[in-house]
Protein backbone atom coordinates (compact mmCIF):
# COMPACT_ATOMS: atom_id res chain seq x y z
CA UNK A 1 0.00 0.00 0.00
CA UNK A 2 1.44 3.39 -1.01
CA UNK A 3 0.19 6.92 -1.58
CA UNK A 4 1.13 7.97 -5.12
CA UNK A 5 0.62 11.73 -4.97
CA UNK A 6 -1.76 14.56 -4.15
CA UNK A 7 -5.10 14.17 -5.89
CA UNK A 8 -6.49 17.49 -4.69
CA UNK A 9 -6.41 20.12 -1.99
CA UNK A 10 -9.87 21.36 -1.06
CA UNK A 11 -10.80 24.82 0.21
CA UNK A 12 -13.95 26.83 0.88
CA UNK A 13 -15.26 29.85 -1.03
CA UNK A 14 -18.33 32.05 -0.83
CA UNK A 15 -18.02 33.11 -4.50
CA UNK A 16 -17.24 30.51 -7.16
CA UNK A 17 -17.32 33.03 -10.01
CA UNK A 18 -14.50 35.17 -8.62
CA UNK A 19 -12.66 31.98 -7.69
CA UNK A 20 -12.81 30.76 -11.31
CA UNK A 21 -11.65 34.14 -12.54
CA UNK A 22 -8.54 33.94 -10.33
CA UNK A 23 -7.50 30.29 -10.66
CA UNK A 24 -8.43 29.82 -14.34
CA UNK A 25 -8.03 33.27 -15.86
CA UNK A 26 -5.12 34.66 -13.85
CA UNK A 27 -3.17 31.60 -12.64
CA UNK A 28 -3.91 29.62 -15.80
CA UNK A 29 -5.20 26.39 -14.23
CA UNK A 30 -7.72 24.44 -16.28
CA UNK A 31 -11.29 24.33 -14.98
CA UNK A 32 -11.66 20.56 -15.21
CA UNK A 33 -14.78 19.40 -13.41
CA UNK A 34 -17.58 20.41 -11.12
CA UNK A 35 -20.80 19.36 -9.50
CA UNK A 36 -23.60 21.51 -8.13
CA UNK A 37 -27.00 20.94 -6.58
CA UNK A 38 -29.29 22.49 -3.99
CA UNK A 39 -27.13 25.59 -3.46
CA UNK A 40 -23.90 23.58 -3.19
CA UNK A 41 -20.97 23.47 -5.62
CA UNK A 42 -17.68 21.57 -5.74
CA UNK A 43 -15.37 22.66 -8.60
CA UNK A 44 -11.90 21.42 -9.56
CA UNK A 45 -8.93 23.22 -11.15
CA UNK A 46 -6.24 21.10 -12.83
CA UNK A 47 -2.51 21.77 -12.67
CA UNK A 48 -0.25 21.19 -15.67
CA UNK A 49 0.74 17.70 -14.53
CA UNK A 50 -2.81 16.67 -15.49
CA UNK A 51 -3.30 14.89 -12.18
CA UNK A 52 -3.12 17.33 -9.27
CA UNK A 53 -6.10 19.59 -8.58
CA UNK A 54 -7.16 22.47 -6.38
CA UNK A 55 -10.83 22.20 -5.40
CA UNK A 56 -13.34 24.56 -3.83
CA UNK A 57 -16.63 24.06 -2.03
CA UNK A 58 -19.25 26.82 -2.29
CA UNK A 59 -22.40 26.73 -0.18
CA UNK A 60 -24.75 29.02 1.72
CA UNK A 61 -23.15 30.50 4.83
CA UNK A 62 -19.58 29.89 3.65
CA UNK A 63 -17.10 32.58 4.66
CA UNK A 64 -13.65 33.33 3.29
CA UNK A 65 -10.63 32.57 5.43
CA UNK A 66 -8.81 35.20 7.45
CA UNK A 67 -5.68 36.38 5.64
CA UNK A 68 -2.50 34.94 7.14
CA UNK A 69 1.00 34.92 5.64
CA UNK A 70 2.29 31.36 5.00
CA UNK A 71 4.05 30.01 8.06
CA UNK A 72 2.79 32.68 10.46
CA UNK A 73 1.22 31.35 13.62
CA UNK A 74 -2.53 31.74 13.91
CA UNK A 75 -5.50 30.68 15.98
CA UNK A 76 -7.94 32.13 13.43
CA UNK A 77 -10.38 29.99 11.41
CA UNK A 78 -8.88 28.90 8.09
CA UNK A 79 -10.47 28.06 4.74
CA UNK A 80 -8.71 24.73 4.25
CA UNK A 81 -11.12 21.80 4.03
CA UNK A 82 -9.06 18.65 3.35
CA UNK A 83 -6.21 17.08 1.39
CA UNK A 84 -6.78 14.03 -0.81
CA UNK A 85 -4.09 11.52 -1.74
CA UNK A 86 -4.12 9.17 -4.74
CA UNK A 87 -3.80 5.39 -4.65
CA UNK A 88 -3.40 3.17 -7.72
CA UNK A 89 -6.17 0.62 -7.33
CA UNK A 90 -9.26 -0.50 -5.46
CA UNK A 91 -7.08 -3.04 -3.65
CA UNK A 92 -4.69 -0.28 -2.54
CA UNK A 93 -7.61 1.82 -1.30
CA UNK A 94 -8.96 -0.96 0.86
CA UNK A 95 -5.48 -1.98 2.01
CA UNK A 96 -5.07 1.56 3.34
CA UNK A 97 -8.51 1.39 4.97
CA UNK A 98 -7.56 -1.91 6.64
CA UNK A 99 -4.21 -0.52 7.81
CA UNK A 100 -5.84 2.55 9.35
CA UNK A 101 -8.58 0.59 11.08
CA UNK A 102 -6.04 -1.89 12.44
CA UNK A 103 -4.33 1.13 14.03
CA UNK A 104 -7.58 2.15 15.70
CA UNK A 105 -8.28 5.06 13.34
CA UNK A 106 -11.89 5.56 12.27
CA UNK A 107 -12.44 5.49 8.50
CA UNK A 108 -15.50 6.72 6.61
CA UNK A 109 -16.24 5.02 3.30
CA UNK A 110 -15.53 3.93 0.69
CA UNK A 111 -17.75 6.58 -0.92
CA UNK A 112 -18.56 6.50 -4.65
CA UNK A 113 -18.04 10.00 -6.11
CA UNK A 114 -18.83 8.99 -9.68
CA UNK A 115 -15.32 9.40 -11.09
CA UNK A 116 -13.51 7.96 -8.10
CA UNK A 117 -13.98 6.20 -4.77
CA UNK A 118 -12.76 7.79 -1.55
CA UNK A 119 -12.15 6.98 2.07
CA UNK A 120 -11.98 9.67 4.76
CA UNK A 121 -10.02 9.79 7.99
CA UNK A 122 -8.16 12.20 10.28
CA UNK A 123 -4.56 12.68 11.33
CA UNK A 124 -5.24 11.53 14.92
CA UNK A 125 -3.01 14.11 16.61
CA UNK A 126 -3.35 17.24 14.43
CA UNK A 127 -6.96 16.60 13.32
CA UNK A 128 -6.07 17.27 9.67
CA UNK A 129 -8.95 15.93 7.53
CA UNK A 130 -7.59 13.46 4.97
CA UNK A 131 -8.98 11.59 1.97
CA UNK A 132 -7.57 8.81 -0.19
CA UNK A 133 -8.97 8.33 -3.69
CA UNK A 134 -8.89 5.67 -6.38
CA UNK A 135 -9.85 7.23 -9.71
CA UNK A 136 -11.25 4.78 -12.24
CA UNK A 137 -12.62 7.16 -14.89
CA UNK A 138 -10.95 9.69 -17.22
CA UNK A 139 -12.60 12.88 -18.44
CA UNK A 140 -12.90 12.96 -22.24
CA UNK A 141 -13.86 16.63 -22.35
CA UNK A 142 -13.34 19.47 -19.88
CA UNK A 143 -14.84 21.28 -18.19
CA UNK A 144 -17.15 18.44 -17.28
CA UNK A 145 -19.86 20.04 -15.15
CA UNK A 146 -23.00 18.50 -13.68
CA UNK A 147 -25.08 21.39 -12.32
CA UNK A 148 -28.73 22.07 -11.56
CA UNK A 149 -27.98 25.84 -11.71
CA UNK A 150 -25.10 26.15 -14.23
CA UNK A 151 -22.68 29.06 -14.00
CA UNK A 152 -22.30 31.11 -17.16
CA UNK A 153 -18.60 31.51 -16.43
CA UNK A 154 -18.05 27.74 -16.57
CA UNK A 155 -19.47 27.65 -20.10
CA UNK A 156 -16.56 29.87 -21.20
CA UNK A 157 -14.37 26.76 -21.18
CA UNK A 158 -11.54 25.06 -19.34
CA UNK A 159 -8.73 27.37 -20.42
CA UNK A 160 -7.65 30.85 -19.38
CA UNK A 161 -9.98 33.56 -20.68
CA UNK A 162 -8.25 36.79 -21.70
CA UNK A 163 -9.40 40.30 -20.93
CA UNK A 164 -10.39 39.89 -17.28
CA UNK A 165 -7.05 40.91 -15.74
CA UNK A 166 -4.60 43.69 -16.69
CA UNK A 167 -1.65 42.78 -18.91
CA UNK A 168 1.84 43.12 -17.46
CA UNK A 169 3.23 46.53 -18.42
CA UNK A 170 6.41 46.61 -16.31
CA UNK A 171 8.06 43.16 -16.18
CA UNK A 172 10.79 42.70 -13.58
CA UNK A 173 14.23 43.12 -15.18
CA UNK A 174 16.63 40.23 -14.62
CA UNK A 175 18.92 42.52 -12.63
CA UNK A 176 16.14 43.01 -10.09
CA UNK A 177 15.19 39.33 -9.77
CA UNK A 178 16.43 39.05 -6.20
CA UNK A 179 15.08 37.46 -3.01
CA UNK A 180 15.22 38.87 0.49
CA UNK A 181 16.90 36.85 3.21
CA UNK A 182 14.88 34.14 4.89
CA UNK A 183 15.47 31.47 7.48
CA UNK A 184 16.35 28.96 4.76
CA UNK A 185 19.68 30.57 3.89
CA UNK A 186 21.64 29.02 6.79
CA UNK A 187 19.90 25.72 6.06
CA UNK A 188 21.14 25.81 2.45
CA UNK A 189 24.73 26.42 3.52
CA UNK A 190 24.50 23.64 6.10
CA UNK A 191 23.04 21.18 3.58
CA UNK A 192 25.70 22.04 0.98
CA UNK A 193 28.50 21.65 3.51
CA UNK A 194 27.19 18.27 4.68
CA UNK A 195 26.43 16.95 1.20
CA UNK A 196 22.71 16.73 1.90
CA UNK A 197 21.70 18.86 -1.09
CA UNK A 198 23.08 20.18 -4.37
CA UNK A 199 22.02 22.76 -6.92
CA UNK A 200 19.53 21.60 -9.55
CA UNK A 201 20.72 20.96 -13.09
CA UNK A 202 20.79 24.14 -15.13
CA UNK A 203 21.37 26.48 -12.19
CA UNK A 204 24.30 28.63 -13.32
CA UNK A 205 27.57 28.98 -11.42
CA UNK A 206 27.00 32.73 -11.45
CA UNK A 207 23.69 32.33 -9.66
CA UNK A 208 25.18 29.90 -7.16
CA UNK A 209 27.97 32.37 -6.38
CA UNK A 210 25.42 35.13 -5.82
CA UNK A 211 23.80 33.06 -3.07
CA UNK A 212 26.94 32.59 -1.02
CA UNK A 213 27.00 34.66 2.18
CA UNK A 214 29.32 37.67 2.12
CA UNK A 215 32.58 37.32 4.05
CA UNK A 216 32.56 39.00 7.44
CA UNK A 217 34.67 42.18 7.59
Amino acid sequence: MSLQGINHLAFITDDMVTTIRFYRDLLGMKLSAGIGHDGYRHYFFQLDDGVTHIAFFEYGGATVMQRKFPGDRSSLPLGFDHVAFTVDSREELFALKDRLEAAGIEVEGAVDHGLFWSIYFFDPHNNVPLEATWQFMELEQIPAISEDDPLTIAAEGADMQAGHWPEVSSPTPESEMRASGGNGQPMREDFLARGLASYSAGVSAEFQASLKPADDD
